[in-house]
């Protein structure tokens, strides 16, 4: 099972690299914006890995509590490229 999860990582990880590089270089605010809800994403990807791995769901609940903030944080920058404010 170790030899699956340290794929998995690195995977994930190499994926991690290439959404940060978007973060930095993306052309438009947009990209920017999807990186960063990408890498939240492979966020609970690793609690996920490290659940399986370790046998312990806490991790599963970090992921599910880190996947809330960041569909939070996805819609309030969303709102703020669009010019508006958080009560419309």
């Amino acid at each position: 099972m170790s030899g699956y999860c340290d794929v998995l990582m690195a995977g994930l990880l190499a994926a991690a690299f290439l959404c940060l590089y978007r973060t930095m270089a993306g052309p438009t605010p947009a990209d920017r914006t999807v990186a960063v809800d990408i890498l939240g994403i492979l966020m609970v990807g690793f609690c996920a890995v490290l659940t399986v791995a370790t046998g312990k769901d806490t991790y599963m609940i970090v992921g599910l509590a880190w996947s809330l903030l960041a569909f939070i944080g996805s819609l309030a920058l969303a709102k703020h490229l669009e010019g508006k404010h958080f009560d419309e």
